[in-house]
């Protein structure tokens, strides 16, 4: 088992931030500055290409952190952030790019390569949550929601597959392809985020995904608007979401 070492702190807007190292993977803690009382946790996989202190991570942390009183984790995918590139990161890239430039389809490319990095995610993520759950302000029995939009989503619906500790969880915007079959062993509480008119993701995709969850208690949100028009308040959303499955009150944030 891995320990975990926090190699940076700093506070700003009621959310302290710490940066720490599971294993040599990177990632930060985000949590209450008033003090380290218990609170459930909230593991939060970042989208593509983006990394765990992209500005979005950033914002749906501080959400959750200041509206309840929530824990949040993001560690660096593989390939991003703070960790190198492989060569085979270079070439999937590459390829991604080659299809955008000619406006073929990309999401067998994406659909290919992210299933490799949730390959390697998934056992990343296991060992990270057993970390932060030796820390006192989080605790071994405390509860756990997953939060993970596009490369978010196709790491985190087999790691909630395969972790019973994760109990509710937000997914969207992802191709299902290669989760179909793992959708279909989660039965917890789930939010699936879809957007309309995404001129990436065909709707009937995104639709065949929701419907693959074998969730008793799963909610469609689909908005207006293309791919890259995910509107903010799905994040106040998720805030009342997880609120409602873990145990917490919605307070009354400065953000709203």
């Amino acid at each position: 088992m891995h320990s975990l070492q926090f190699t940076a702190e700093s506070s700003s807007n009621g959310m302290v931030e710490r940066d720490f190292t599971v294993g040599g993977i990177p990632g930060v803690l985000r949590s209450p500055a008033s003090g380290a009382d218990r609170a459930p946790l909230v593991l939060m996989g970042h989208g593509g290409g983006a990394h765990k202190k992209h500005p979005a991570m950033v914002g749906r942390a501080h959400r959750l952190v200041t509206g309840c009183g929530f824990h949040v984790a993001v560690i660096d995918a593989p390939g991003h952030g703070d960790r190198p590139r492989t060569a085979h990161d270079e070439q999937e890239i590459a390829e991604l790019r080659k299809a955008q430039a000619a406006g073929e389809p990309e999401g067998p490319i994406v659909v290919r390569y992210n299933a490799r990095l949730a390959e390697l995610a998934v056992s990343e993520w296991r060992a990270t949550l057993d970390a932060l759950q030796e820390l006192p302000e989080i605790g071994a029995d405390g509860p756990v929601g997953y939060f993970g939009i596009a490369l978010g989503t196709a790491i985190g619906v087999p790691l909630v597959a395969v972790e019973p500790r994760i109990t509710a969880a937000v997914f969207g915007l992802m191709w299902p392809d290669a989760l179909v079959e793992t959708a279909r062993q989660i039965t917890v509480p789930i939010e699936f985020d879809l957007q309309w008119d995404d001129e990436r993701i065909p709707r009937e995709a995104g639709l065949a995904l929701f419907d693959a969850f074998a969730s008793k208690e799963k909610t469609l949100h689909a908005n207006a608007g293309g791919h890259f028009g995910f509107p903010r308040f799905e994040a106040d959303s998720a805030v009342r979401f997880f609120a409602r499955h873990l145990g917490r009150t919605v307070i009354s944030p400065a953000w709203r």
